[in-house]
């Protein structure tokens, strides 16, 4: 996933988060807002309790393959995707059908908007 495609400053993390529209399973959780710039972007977030950096790292390169193969950015919509420890103790076809029904939803939520 380029770094054009990446939410990276905390400002925009707080933005996104604070609109407080977000869709929701055991996996992960993904906060969405409509997009500000010509592309829309992704955001991680890996909390601690995952374990130590090596671990966080590898979630989250996984994580941008699977965005990277679900999304054109072409998307209406800035979205942060957090990481729980559910993420662990499934494997990563499971976690990528399950980050794939979340940004489905999204994106029938904001053709709603």
């Amino acid at each position: 996933m380029k770094k054009l495609y990446r939410v990276k400053k905390n400002q925009e993390f707080q933005r996104i988060m604070g609109v407080k529209r977000f869709v929701s399973c055991p996996v992960l959780t993904v906060y969405y807002t409509p997009k500000r710039e010509e592309v829309s972007r992704v955001g991680l977030s890996v909390g601690k309790k995952l374990g130590g950096a090596v671990e966080r790292n590898l979630v989250k390169r996984q994580v941008r393959m699977m965005v990277q193969d679900l999304t054109e950015f072409k998307e209406n919509f800035d979205c942060i995707i957090l990481i729980r420890g559910a993420y662990l103790k499934h494997s990563f076809e499971q976690n990528k059908k399950e980050l794939e029904k979340c940004l489905n939803t999204v994106r029938i939520k904001m053709q709603s908007l």
